[in-house]
């Protein structure tokens, strides 16, 4: 017993399971999961009780790099040429503006404090990444939809590239500055391109590909043809050293333009997505080195501060300049946060290219890391909350049961085993209405028929509250009767958001319990109902939807089984 080793099948089981108890804790303490996971691997890894084989991680990076490129495939299939040219509008500006401040502040801040030019120039490129599996993952798991979620999955995607850009054009700088080129500079840009080109055309293949088999074979084998797809295609970008998340990005993308099943074809991949994010942030986790946190010293520290306040006021002053909404000002910045595997990959790949330069801003990026990973998500859901983007409910009700439910729940079964008596059920309680407002300001009575149509455009509703100057609701627009104006442009210039409103007298108030929205939906067709304060003038909150109703309501009745 003293020669045991655990077996490499055993780490990988207990990963899983230290993550599955942390993922309960998280719901009761609610936390976002992926934050639970990611402190699991780092209490289980070599910085604290080391349980975990350092060789034993290594073998798991065909998995991570698999997990990684199935979010980036899953971020690009919600990319449609039409949703892409509707977000690029107003979202391109709040990206260069992001990326700009990002790269500028960690630059100048870092330099301030002694950091040698070159090594503030690798880290202020990387500093622009912000960790797309964390951000994407935290965003599904919470169900948001809006805005800010939108163009969060926006930034993060234009925040990548122009990382990896930004990182191969800085060496080149560096080494040009050194002396050390050692072939003509024309040629190793066009090394650069044709890398980015190269990852372009397999994207493009691999979307091809998917979008065609997925129309010929039956539903049960696309998850095998999506794997097999994948993990070619990932073997084949190791083999010519082109950035692999790009490839994935641009798979997913051509498949939302190419395939008219790919919502279908996302729900096969989730039977699998959903276990190697798990394994991917466990792993993560017990690469999270809290000494290298502590090393990286005052650096470390205008790093972490530099890239938060670029990332932040980026986004801040030019969502301000463009006169976006206050969402977007204040909070579309903290969803940015996140950083780990785009920075840590080219952090690597500095230290092979140059060690000297490489392994000191390895340090800084492996000890931020750390806290990056820790708070990304934690600001990520704060983010939701504030922009309504995300109902309550959701944010804090993500177990079917507690612990301690659990236990009276096996109690409860034994003894209706034993004398044959049901368990009662109950039925729903505890959940009201103003848990599950997502947050809207409707559209303004006096609102001309472009805006009507914008604000359709940024929605997934199909009824949108009308309200006056004292947000007051005077009633709805439903999107059918909206067909006739759509294609009478002559009509369009004339219309205004008054002309086209339905008379409701169905609201909810923030105290009404759910099972009283359950009962108006069961009488309406809509698919939302507006929520007003409960005194007069009874102003718009925001709308509740038959969606979040449904899923509250399964929740509970799971709870009281």
């Amino acid at each position: 017993m003293a020669d045991f080793q655990l077996h490499i099948t055993g780490t990988l089981g207990l990963l899983l399971g230290a993550c599955l108890a942390a993922g309960v804790f998280a719901d009761v303490l609610h936390l976002p999961k992926v934050t639970a996971y990611l402190l699991v691997g780092l209490l289980v890894g070599p910085s604290l009780l080391d349980w975990v084989p350092q060789e034993h991680l290594e073998h798991f990076d065909p998995m991570l790099k698999l997990a990684m490129a199935v979010v980036l495939f899953n971020l690009g299939c919600e990319f449609t040429f039409t949703k892409f040219r509707r977000i690029a509008g107003h979202c391109l500006v709040l990206s260069a503006a992001e990326i700009c401040a990002t790269f500028g502040l960690v630059l100048v801040g870092l330099l301030m404090f002694g950091c040698g030019g070159s090594m503030a120039l690798l880290l202020a490129c990387l500093a622009v990444a912000t960790a797309p599996a964390t951000t994407i993952l935290v965003l599904k798991e919470f169900r948001s939809e809006g805005p800010v979620t939108e163009s969060t999955g926006f930034l993060v995607a234009m925040n990548n590239f122009a990382c990896i850009v930004l990182f191969e054009l800085g060496f080149l700088a560096i080494q040009l500055t050194q002396g050390q080129l050692e072939t003509p500079l024309w040629m190793q840009v066009g090394n650069v391109l044709m890398s980015i080109a190269g990852s372009i055309a397999l994207g493009v293949l691999g979307g091809v590909v998917v979008s065609y088999g997925c129309g010929l074979l039956n539903i049960k084998r696309w998850l095998v043809l999506l794997v097999a797809t994948a993990t070619f295609l990932l073997g084949v970008n190791e083999s010519l050293q082109v950035p692999y998340m790009l490839t994935f990005f641009v798979m997913g993308v051509t498949v939302a333009n190419t395939s008219d099943s790919k919502s279908k074809i996302g729900d096969e991949l989730d039977h699998l997505s959903g276990l190697l994010a798990v394994l991917f942030f466990a792993v993560h986790g017990t690469e999270l080195d809290l000494h290298a946190f502590l090393a990286a010293g005052t650096l470390g520290a205008v790093y972490v501060v530099f890239r938060i306040a670029g990332k932040w006021s980026g986004v801040y002053f030019a969502a301000r300049l463009t006169r976006q909404s206050l969402e977007m000002r204040h909070w579309l910045g903290s969803c940015l946060f996140a950083q780990a595997g785009a920075a840590i990959a080219l952090s690597t790949i500095a230290v092979s290219r140059n060690p000297t330069l490489g392994k000191p801003v390895q340090d800084i990026i492996l000890g931020s890391v750390v806290l990056f990973e820790i708070i990304g998500p934690l600001f990520i859901r704060k983010s939701l909350l504030e922009t309504g983007e995300v109902p309550l409910a959701q944010a804090i009700n993500h177990a079917s049961r507690t612990p301690m439910e659990q236990v009276r729940s096996v109690g409860d079964r034994f003894r209706s085993a034993v004398w044959g008596n049901a368990t009662p059920n109950g039925a729903m309680n505890g959940v009201s209405v103003n848990k599950l407002v997502r947050k809207t300001k409707g559209i303004h009575q006096s609102a001309r028929f472009d805006d009507v149509i914008d604000h359709i455009e940024h929605s997934n509703d199909n009824t949108y509250p009308v309200v006056n100057d004292k947000m007051g609701v005077v009633g709805v627009i439903r999107y059918p009767l909206l067909s006739d104006v759509m294609f009478d442009l002559s009509a369009s210039q004339l219309v205004r958001a008054e002309d086209l409103v339905s008379e409701t007298n169905v609201v909810l108030y923030p105290d009404d319990p759910a099972s009283r929205a359950f009962e108006l939906f069961q009488a309406e067709t809509d698919d939302c109902i507006p929520v007003v304060t409960s005194t007069q003038p009874h102003e718009l909150l925001g709308v509740v939807r038959r969606s979040d109703i449904v899923h509250a309501l399964i929740t509970q009745r799971r709870k009281k089984k």
